[in-house]
């Protein structure tokens, strides 16, 4: 541990020898007297760290294009961005009988002139799987409709926290580790609305 200081203090005193003797001094302390090569190893363990649940969206936008619409109703529709949940957990990490899943809540649609707004109630998904994995045990949520689909039982559209997929048992799919899921979105308006650009945000959750 005296090293440096020793490196320190020999520059130091060679640099006063320059001074004071001038071109001797620099050719003693040119003159070397043999080079010693030091080999450095090092072992670099695997990290040893529980494993996590964790969600990624491909993306951080979307758009809805008007299609289907008829003279009484609005129709514009587009898809969300594919869901990602990844778990490396193994199965002693996990609580055995919990589950995962994944929900969603749409903000109202606010229009960028003062228009009045369009409330979430107005837009629905319908989920669905892209990769569920094979134990059977990952499944999408059902499709929930907007304010605008009388006599639907799930005409509430994305107000509340509505479910996009989910695992039944955490621990019974630890072993695959990744699935995907998207829904297809549909935002559900009166002939009579605003025209204008709207914006909302789509919160996606994921629970354990």
């Amino acid at each position: 541990m005296t090293t440096k200081p020793m490196i320190a203090r020999l520059s130091a005193v060679t640099a006063g020898a320059l001074m004071l003797t001038g071109v001797a001094a620099a050719a003693v302390a040119e003159e070397s007297y043999g080079d010693h090569d030091v080999d450095v190893h090092v072992s670099i363990s695997e990290i040893d760290e529980p494993g996590v649940l964790a969600m990624s969206v491909a993306g951080s936008s979307t758009a809805l294009a008007e299609t289907g619409s008829t003279p009484t109703i609005r129709q514009f529709t587009g898809s969300l961005p594919t869901v990602t949940v990844t778990d490396t957990r193994t199965p002693d990490e996990i609580e055995p009988g919990v589950g995962w899943y994944v929900l969603g809540t749409s903000s109202d649609f606010v229009g960028d002139a003062g228009q009045p707004a369009i409330g979430a109630e107005h837009l629905g998904w319908a989920p669905s799987l892209i990769d569920g994995g094979e134990s059977g045990q990952i499944a999408e949520g059902d499709v929930v409709d907007t304010v605008m689909d009388a006599g639907s039982p799930d005409a509430v559209g994305l107000v509340d926290q509505e479910l996009l997929a989910l695992a039944y048992d955490s621990q019974a799919v630890a072993g695959e580790s990744r699935w995907t899921a998207t829904a297809n979105l549909f935002l559900r308006t009166p002939a009579t609305v605003e025209p204008g650009d709207y914006a909302a945000t789509i919160t996606l959750s994921l629970f354990e």
